[in-house]
């Protein structure tokens, strides 16, 4: 995953990478001047681009959040901030990673759950919405009685619970988010069946790539087993106020 910072200089060696997952804890140092700090938890996974932009390899769920991108000369900020926020989408299901095999009849739950700085802000203010469906893209609801699901009352989370049949094989659950009622990406749940009958449970691998509306100038997919990703990118003029910032 690259992020990237608006580069005002001919070099990186004034540039600096900060992060925050929670809204009122303090800012990590992930980059700081050209030089990556070896303290934090990510640090083998993070490498900075010849354009300055902050590569993250392997995303997990634990990457989401607020990165800051600023550059300096002597002190003195160079050009504009670049603000990125890094949405996670995450499947998982109930089964243990030692089972290997779900036999037909066994019950199954699947999460779906987006991580995100203020999840429940976001949904509200961007009318984001998560959606179980099946192979055809059709919806599901709970009107039908073979699926049990649930959302959490924040929005950030849906499951979803069924009995497996041997006519599974192969089926496909779905678990999209959408904006303002357009799909943006997702992430499937295929059932494969061995050839004794017994259902075997893997998540399938996606990759998207979407252009979204004004200060959701990008959004990108990771393709990464049960996870999904999406990246917004928001430029802003340095020395804004915090509280400007968070009324876009």
């Amino acid at each position: 995953m690259r992020l990237s910072c608006n580069k005002a200089l001919p070099d990186c060696k004034s540039t600096t990478w900060n992060y925050n997952r929670f809204r009122d804890s303090a800012a990590v140092e992930l980059i700081g001047l050209g030089i990556k700090k070896k303290d934090t938890e990510s640090h083998e996974r993070l490498s900075l681009g010849s354009d300055c932009s902050l590569n993250i390899n392997n995303i997990t769920k634990q990457d989401y959040g607020f990165y800051i991108c600023r550059q300096y000369v002597n002190d003195k900020q160079q050009g504009t901030d670049a603000h990125v926020y890094l949405h996670v989408l995450h499947v998982s299901s109930s089964s243990s990673s030692s089972q290997t095999e779900i036999s037909a009849g066994r019950s199954v739950t699947l999460f779906c759950q987006l991580y995100s700085l203020a999840c429940d802000d976001w949904i509200r203010s961007e009318r984001i919405e998560l959606f179980w469906v099946n192979q055809a893209g059709v919806k599901l609801t709970r009107s039908d009685s073979r699926y049990q699901i649930l959302l959490s009352s924040d929005h950030c989370t849906i499951t979803l619970n069924t009995t497996l049949l041997n006519e599974d094989h192969n089926r496909e659950w779905r678990c999209e988010v959408t904006r303002r009622d357009q799909v943006k990406s997702s992430v499937t749940y295929t059932v494969k069946s061995s050839a004794a009958n017994k259902l075997n449970s893997a998540v399938s691998k996606t990759q998207v790539t979407n252009k979204v509306f004004y200060l959701l100038k990008s959004f990108a997919a990771f393709a990464a087993p049960t996870v999904i990703l999406l990246q917004i990118v928001c430029a802003r003029r340095a020395g804004r106020k915090d509280s400007q910032h968070q009324r876009k």
